[in-house]
């Protein structure tokens, strides 16, 4: 039986912990953040888990990653 594809873009974006949650980044952090307040820019510093209609298919995509 052959290995089983890793998705590379799942696995640029996606990370799971020990424990099996998925975390991802949080959006609006590329460009024109002056825009934006320092409290929401410290807001976004941090991850965001993935809500659990989505882990399945995630988790999928990594196989080896879990």
């Amino acid at each position: 039986m052959p290995k089983i594809k890793t998705k590379k873009a799942m696995k640029k974006r996606f990370r799971i912990t020990k424990n099996g949650k998925v975390l991802a980044n949080k959006s609006l952090r590329r460009h024109m953040l002056t825009d934006r307040s320092p409290k929401k820019k410290r807001q976004l510093r941090n991850k965001l888990r993935v809500e659990k209609m989505h882990v399945k298919a995630i988790k999928m995509s990594m196989p080896y990653d879990q």
